[in-house]
Protein backbone atom coordinates (compact mmCIF):
# COMPACT_ATOMS: atom_id res chain seq x y z
CA UNK A 1 0.00 0.00 0.00
CA UNK A 2 2.79 2.42 0.99
CA UNK A 3 4.64 1.61 -2.25
CA UNK A 4 1.48 2.32 -4.24
CA UNK A 5 1.01 5.67 -2.52
CA UNK A 6 4.62 6.66 -3.12
CA UNK A 7 4.36 5.55 -6.75
CA UNK A 8 1.32 7.76 -7.30
CA UNK A 9 3.01 10.64 -5.47
CA UNK A 10 6.15 10.39 -7.62
CA UNK A 11 4.42 10.03 -10.98
CA UNK A 12 1.29 12.00 -10.13
CA UNK A 13 -0.99 12.92 -12.99
CA UNK A 14 0.43 10.43 -15.52
CA UNK A 15 -0.43 7.50 -13.23
CA UNK A 16 -3.93 8.87 -12.63
CA UNK A 17 -4.58 9.43 -16.32
CA UNK A 18 -3.40 6.04 -17.57
CA UNK A 19 -4.78 4.16 -14.56
CA UNK A 20 -8.28 5.51 -15.16
CA UNK A 21 -8.02 5.15 -18.94
CA UNK A 22 -6.94 1.51 -18.82
CA UNK A 23 -9.70 0.65 -16.32
CA UNK A 24 -12.37 2.35 -18.44
CA UNK A 25 -11.20 0.48 -21.54
CA UNK A 26 -11.91 -2.79 -19.75
CA UNK A 27 -8.87 -3.95 -17.79
CA UNK A 28 -9.94 -4.52 -14.14
CA UNK A 29 -7.70 -2.09 -12.29
CA UNK A 30 -8.76 -0.54 -8.94
CA UNK A 31 -9.26 3.00 -10.25
CA UNK A 32 -11.53 3.88 -7.31
CA UNK A 33 -8.66 3.17 -4.93
CA UNK A 34 -6.34 5.18 -7.17
CA UNK A 35 -8.65 8.19 -6.96
CA UNK A 36 -8.89 7.89 -3.18
CA UNK A 37 -5.09 7.91 -2.95
CA UNK A 38 -4.96 10.89 -5.32
CA UNK A 39 -7.44 12.72 -3.11
CA UNK A 40 -5.32 12.01 -0.04
CA UNK A 41 -2.24 13.37 -1.83
CA UNK A 42 -4.22 16.47 -2.74
CA UNK A 43 -5.03 16.91 0.95
CA UNK A 44 -1.32 16.53 1.74
CA UNK A 45 -0.50 19.29 -0.75
CA UNK A 46 1.38 17.01 -3.17
CA UNK A 47 -1.12 17.21 -6.04
CA UNK A 48 -3.39 19.92 -7.42
CA UNK A 49 -7.12 19.23 -6.97
CA UNK A 50 -8.34 20.83 -10.18
CA UNK A 51 -5.72 19.08 -12.30
CA UNK A 52 -6.39 15.68 -10.71
CA UNK A 53 -10.12 15.99 -11.42
CA UNK A 54 -9.43 17.19 -14.98
CA UNK A 55 -7.09 14.27 -15.72
CA UNK A 56 -9.59 11.81 -14.28
CA UNK A 57 -12.54 13.12 -16.29
CA UNK A 58 -10.53 13.35 -19.49
CA UNK A 59 -9.21 9.78 -19.15
CA UNK A 60 -12.64 8.38 -18.28
CA UNK A 61 -14.29 10.23 -21.16
CA UNK A 62 -11.64 9.01 -23.60
CA UNK A 63 -12.08 5.37 -22.60
CA UNK A 64 -15.87 5.64 -22.58
CA UNK A 65 -15.91 7.25 -26.02
CA UNK A 66 -14.00 4.27 -27.43
CA UNK A 67 -16.78 1.98 -26.17
CA UNK A 68 -19.39 4.40 -27.49
CA UNK A 69 -18.03 4.09 -31.03
CA UNK A 70 -17.71 0.30 -30.69
CA UNK A 71 -21.39 0.15 -29.75
CA UNK A 72 -22.30 2.52 -32.57
CA UNK A 73 -20.46 0.47 -35.19
CA UNK A 74 -21.30 -3.05 -33.92
CA UNK A 75 -24.80 -2.31 -32.66
CA UNK A 76 -26.37 -4.59 -30.07
CA UNK A 77 -24.01 -7.42 -31.02
CA UNK A 78 -21.52 -5.91 -28.60
CA UNK A 79 -23.82 -6.97 -25.73
CA UNK A 80 -23.10 -10.64 -26.36
CA UNK A 81 -19.37 -10.02 -26.17
CA UNK A 82 -19.67 -8.01 -22.95
CA UNK A 83 -21.85 -10.67 -21.34
CA UNK A 84 -19.17 -13.28 -22.04
CA UNK A 85 -16.28 -11.30 -20.54
CA UNK A 86 -18.18 -9.78 -17.61
CA UNK A 87 -17.68 -11.34 -14.17
CA UNK A 88 -20.85 -9.70 -12.91
CA UNK A 89 -23.75 -12.04 -12.10
CA UNK A 90 -26.23 -12.23 -14.95
CA UNK A 91 -29.02 -10.67 -12.92
CA UNK A 92 -26.72 -7.66 -12.44
CA UNK A 93 -26.19 -7.45 -16.21
CA UNK A 94 -29.94 -7.63 -16.79
CA UNK A 95 -30.55 -4.92 -14.21
CA UNK A 96 -27.94 -2.73 -15.88
CA UNK A 97 -29.62 -3.07 -19.26
CA UNK A 98 -33.04 -2.42 -17.73
CA UNK A 99 -31.71 0.68 -15.95
CA UNK A 100 -30.35 2.05 -19.21
CA UNK A 101 -33.59 1.29 -21.06
CA UNK A 102 -35.62 3.04 -18.36
CA UNK A 103 -33.40 6.11 -17.91
CA UNK A 104 -31.71 6.46 -21.28
CA UNK A 105 -28.97 9.06 -21.37
CA UNK A 106 -29.51 9.91 -17.68
CA UNK A 107 -28.12 6.47 -16.83
CA UNK A 108 -24.70 7.79 -17.83
CA UNK A 109 -24.78 10.11 -14.82
CA UNK A 110 -24.73 7.20 -12.36
CA UNK A 111 -23.11 4.50 -14.52
CA UNK A 112 -19.74 4.50 -12.75
CA UNK A 113 -21.39 3.98 -9.38
CA UNK A 114 -23.51 0.97 -10.41
CA UNK A 115 -21.98 -2.52 -10.97
CA UNK A 116 -22.80 -3.82 -14.43
CA UNK A 117 -24.09 -0.49 -15.67
CA UNK A 118 -20.51 0.84 -15.70
CA UNK A 119 -19.71 -1.88 -18.26
CA UNK A 120 -22.78 -1.61 -20.47
CA UNK A 121 -23.84 2.05 -20.45
CA UNK A 122 -21.31 3.45 -22.91
CA UNK A 123 -21.64 0.82 -25.69
CA UNK A 124 -25.42 0.88 -25.21
CA UNK A 125 -25.38 4.62 -25.76
CA UNK A 126 -23.65 4.03 -29.09
CA UNK A 127 -25.86 1.10 -30.05
CA UNK A 128 -29.01 3.15 -29.44
CA UNK A 129 -27.61 5.88 -31.73
CA UNK A 130 -27.41 8.53 -29.05
CA UNK A 131 -25.81 11.63 -30.55
CA UNK A 132 -22.12 12.06 -29.78
CA UNK A 133 -22.67 15.53 -28.34
CA UNK A 134 -25.31 14.31 -25.85
CA UNK A 135 -23.16 11.32 -24.95
CA UNK A 136 -20.15 13.50 -24.21
CA UNK A 137 -22.28 15.87 -22.15
CA UNK A 138 -23.96 13.25 -19.96
CA UNK A 139 -20.97 10.90 -19.70
CA UNK A 140 -18.63 13.80 -19.01
CA UNK A 141 -20.78 15.06 -16.16
CA UNK A 142 -21.18 11.53 -14.81
CA UNK A 143 -17.40 11.10 -14.89
CA UNK A 144 -17.03 14.41 -13.07
CA UNK A 145 -19.42 13.28 -10.29
CA UNK A 146 -17.51 9.99 -9.98
CA UNK A 147 -14.15 11.77 -9.81
CA UNK A 148 -15.33 14.28 -7.21
CA UNK A 149 -16.88 11.52 -5.06
CA UNK A 150 -13.78 9.32 -4.76
CA UNK A 151 -11.14 12.06 -4.86
CA UNK A 152 -13.19 13.91 -2.24
CA UNK A 153 -13.29 10.78 -0.10
CA UNK A 154 -9.51 10.57 -0.14
CA UNK A 155 -9.23 14.30 0.55
CA UNK A 156 -11.51 14.12 3.58
CA UNK A 157 -9.50 11.26 5.12
CA UNK A 158 -6.07 12.50 4.04
CA UNK A 159 -5.02 13.03 7.66
CA UNK A 160 -5.53 9.35 8.36
CA UNK A 161 -3.43 8.25 5.38
CA UNK A 162 -0.20 8.31 7.35
CA UNK A 163 -1.71 6.22 10.14
CA UNK A 164 -2.96 3.66 7.63
CA UNK A 165 0.42 3.58 5.90
CA UNK A 166 2.27 2.97 9.18
CA UNK A 167 -0.19 0.22 10.06
CA UNK A 168 0.35 -1.43 6.69
CA UNK A 169 4.12 -1.23 7.09
CA UNK A 170 3.89 -3.25 10.30
CA UNK A 171 2.60 -6.17 8.25
CA UNK A 172 5.36 -5.82 5.67
CA UNK A 173 5.34 -8.45 2.93
CA UNK A 174 2.39 -10.27 4.47
CA UNK A 175 0.08 -7.37 3.66
CA UNK A 176 0.85 -7.70 -0.04
CA UNK A 177 0.31 -11.45 0.12
CA UNK A 178 -3.03 -11.00 1.91
CA UNK A 179 -4.13 -8.32 -0.55
CA UNK A 180 -3.31 -10.41 -3.62
CA UNK A 181 -4.87 -13.53 -2.08
CA UNK A 182 -8.02 -11.60 -1.18
CA UNK A 183 -8.35 -10.29 -4.73
CA UNK A 184 -7.82 -13.77 -6.16
CA UNK A 185 -10.45 -15.26 -3.83
CA UNK A 186 -12.92 -12.53 -4.76
CA UNK A 187 -12.47 -13.10 -8.51
CA UNK A 188 -12.70 -16.87 -8.03
CA UNK A 189 -15.92 -16.47 -6.01
CA UNK A 190 -17.44 -14.29 -8.74
CA UNK A 191 -16.44 -16.89 -11.35
CA UNK A 192 -17.99 -19.75 -9.35
CA UNK A 193 -21.17 -17.74 -8.80
CA UNK A 194 -21.52 -17.21 -12.52
CA UNK A 195 -20.81 -20.90 -13.22
CA UNK A 196 -23.48 -21.97 -10.71
CA UNK A 197 -25.97 -19.64 -12.32
CA UNK A 198 -25.25 -21.03 -15.79
CA UNK A 199 -25.47 -24.60 -14.44
CA UNK A 200 -28.90 -23.88 -12.95
CA UNK A 201 -30.10 -22.85 -16.39
CA UNK A 202 -29.07 -26.20 -17.85
CA UNK A 203 -31.10 -28.29 -15.39
CA UNK A 204 -34.34 -28.06 -17.36
CA UNK A 205 -33.28 -27.41 -20.93
CA UNK A 206 -34.57 -28.68 -24.25
CA UNK A 207 -32.42 -28.85 -27.35
CA UNK A 208 -33.57 -26.95 -30.47
CA UNK A 209 -33.72 -30.24 -32.39
CA UNK A 210 -36.02 -31.79 -29.79
CA UNK A 211 -38.28 -28.75 -29.81
CA UNK A 212 -38.52 -28.86 -33.59
CA UNK A 213 -39.52 -32.53 -33.46
CA UNK A 214 -42.28 -31.73 -30.98
CA UNK A 215 -43.56 -28.89 -33.16
CA UNK A 216 -43.43 -31.05 -36.31
CA UNK A 217 -45.35 -33.77 -34.47
CA UNK A 218 -48.11 -31.30 -33.67
CA UNK A 219 -47.64 -31.42 -29.90
CA UNK A 220 -49.11 -28.55 -27.95
CA UNK A 221 -46.17 -26.48 -26.75
CA UNK A 222 -46.27 -22.85 -25.69
CA UNK A 223 -43.05 -20.96 -26.47
CA UNK A 224 -42.40 -17.68 -24.66
CA UNK A 225 -39.78 -15.21 -25.92
CA UNK A 226 -38.49 -13.47 -22.78
CA UNK A 227 -35.83 -11.35 -24.43
CA UNK A 228 -35.76 -7.72 -23.37
CA UNK A 229 -36.14 -4.98 -25.96
CA UNK A 230 -32.39 -4.51 -26.43
CA UNK A 231 -31.78 -8.20 -27.13
CA UNK A 232 -34.79 -8.32 -29.43
CA UNK A 233 -33.52 -5.36 -31.46
CA UNK A 234 -30.16 -7.10 -31.78
CA UNK A 235 -31.83 -10.21 -33.30
CA UNK A 236 -35.49 -9.48 -34.22
CA UNK A 237 -36.40 -13.03 -35.20
CA UNK A 238 -38.78 -15.35 -33.37
CA UNK A 239 -39.69 -19.03 -33.51
CA UNK A 240 -43.06 -19.60 -35.23
CA UNK A 241 -46.09 -19.56 -32.85
CA UNK A 242 -43.97 -17.84 -30.20
CA UNK A 243 -45.56 -15.42 -27.75
CA UNK A 244 -43.24 -12.52 -26.98
CA UNK A 245 -43.41 -11.22 -23.40
CA UNK A 246 -40.62 -8.95 -22.14
CA UNK A 247 -39.50 -9.92 -18.60
CA UNK A 248 -40.97 -6.80 -17.00
CA UNK A 249 -44.43 -7.70 -18.40
CA UNK A 250 -44.42 -11.37 -17.39
CA UNK A 251 -46.21 -10.92 -14.07
CA UNK A 252 -49.03 -8.73 -15.38
CA UNK A 253 -49.56 -10.96 -18.43
CA UNK A 254 -49.44 -14.30 -16.61
CA UNK A 255 -53.07 -15.00 -17.55
CA UNK A 256 -51.98 -15.44 -21.16
CA UNK A 257 -49.98 -18.50 -20.18
CA UNK A 258 -51.74 -21.88 -20.48
CA UNK A 259 -52.00 -24.13 -17.44
CA UNK A 260 -52.60 -27.39 -19.32
CA UNK A 261 -49.51 -27.69 -21.55
CA UNK A 262 -45.75 -27.44 -21.49
CA UNK A 263 -44.24 -23.97 -21.57
CA UNK A 264 -40.79 -23.36 -23.02
CA UNK A 265 -38.99 -20.13 -22.22
CA UNK A 266 -36.04 -18.65 -24.03
CA UNK A 267 -34.19 -15.39 -23.57
CA UNK A 268 -31.11 -15.59 -25.81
Amino acid sequence: MDELIQFVARNGYIVIFFGVLVEQIGIPLPSNLLLIIAGALVGAGQLDLAFVISMTVFAALLGDTIWYFIGRSRGFQVLGFLCKISLEPDYCVSNAKETFMRNGERALLIAKFVPGLSTFAQPLAGATKMSLLRFLGYDGFGSFLWAVAFIGLGYVFSDQLGVITDYVKSFGLWFGVILVAGLAIYLFWKFLKRKRFMKSLRIARIKPEDLKRELDAGEEVMIIDLRDNLDFKANPFVIPTTLRIPPEELEERHEELPRDQDIILYCT
